[in-house]
Parts: C-alpha cells; sequence; structure tokens
C-alpha cells in the first residue's frame, strides 16, 4: 500500500486538520508516514500546501516528485490546479468548488472548472454549502475528507477514530459534527 497526497487550500481552512486526521488514522494502522513542510499555515489567507506519504513500507524521501501523487485534496479550486503537475495520470482530485478569491488577478472560476473537468478523476463539491445546509458550517474541510476517503485508502471506520482522538478535547459536540461531515458524501459513487 501507497498513498501519495498533496493537500492544498488557502490558510484557515482547515488543511492542516485534514493532514492531521490522515496522518493519525495511517498511523494506527501502524502505517509508514511522512510529511513535508507546510506553507503558508501562519497567514490566514496564505497558499497552504502539505506533501503527504504513506505506506506500508519505509519511505525514503517526504517529498512528491512531480507525477507522482495519487491524490490532491484541495480546499479551493485554483489551489488544486497550482499542484496538478505533481499529480500521476490516474490520479484522483478531490476539490471545493467555491473559490477563495484573495488576490486581484484570480482567474475566472469557469475557466478553472473547464481545466479540472478535463482530467479523468475529478470530485468537486460546494463543501462550505454542504456544511451549512447540514448545520455544521465549521466542518467543511471533513466533508471534503469523506470525498476524498476511497481515493485514500484509508477506511472510514479509520477516519472516524482519528476525528475521535484529535478532536475528543474539543467536546463531543465537535467531534459528532465533524464525523457527521465525513460521511455526508457517499464514495460509492467512484
Amino acid at each position: 500500500m501507497k498513498t501519495d497526497i498533496i493537500l492544498c487550500g488557502v490558510g484557515g481552512q482547515g488543511i492542516l486538520s485534514i493532514a492531521t486526521i490522515i496522518g493519525e488514522a495511517a498511523m494506527n494502522e501502524n502505517l509508514y508516514i511522512k510529511q513535508a513542510e507546510v506553507h503558508g499555515m501562519s497567514q490566514r489567507g496564505g497558499d497552504v500546501q502539505s506533501n503527504l506519504r504513506i505506506s506500508s513500507s519505509p519511505i525514503a524521501s517526504d517529498l512528491i516528485p512531480k507525477g507522482k501523487a495519487d491524490v490532491i485534496i484541495s480546499m479551493e479550486p485554483m489551489e488544486a490546479l497550482r499542484y496538478l503537475p505533481y499529480l500521476n495520470e490516474e490520479g484522483w482530485v478531490i476539490t471545493s468548488s467555491a473559490p477563495f478569491v484573495n488576490i486581484p488577478n484570480y482567474p475566472e472560476i469557469e475557466d478553472i472548472y473547464a481545466d479540472l473537468k478535463k482530467l479523468p478523476h475529478v470530485i468537486m463539491l460546494d463543501i462550505e454549502q454542504m456544511a451549512k445546509d447540514n448545520g455544521i458550517p465549521r466542518s467543511a474541510n471533513m466533508i471534503l475528507l469523506g470525498a476524498a476517503q476511497k481515493a485514500l485508502g484509508i477506511e472510514k471506520e479509520k477516519l472516524e477514530e482519528a476525528i475521535r482522538r484529535v478532536f475528543g478535547r474539543k467536546g463531543d459536540a465537535v467531534v459528532e459534527a465533524n464525523i457527521k461531515a465525513l460521511n455526508i458524501y457517499e464514495t460509492d459513487s467512484y
């Protein structure tokens, strides 16, 4: 088992929480894990990117070479495009469809959608709206993680256990909101 994951988005969107949950679930399965430096995490609104490598055998490097990522999980559609050179030919892009316009020359969203739709394996969801519709507005990132679950090769129950461990100190309401979010998207559709 080997899965190379690029996590990306904008500071404050919950990318680090997604990485923590995946990492916790992988370590609990006694898998090897390496995570590269995260950029921009100290700046709300800045670019955030992380390489996360999971394997059943030892991992030599924490950086994912171009063309080798199995999955891109992106909280922002333009950020997904930014890391496409790292995606392998059969890789998956799971991204929010809602743009986070934080630069003056942000591309036309329809152009971004068109580029993403050219890829063989893409899931685009309005996770912000889905979170609001389900009464869990602060858990949009976990909806995206749930949509990526099958591509990650980690059982949903293992991700739920990781959520309980990671968010447990924040109380039952936070844990339950995040588990609810994780289970909103049905991965049987791919």
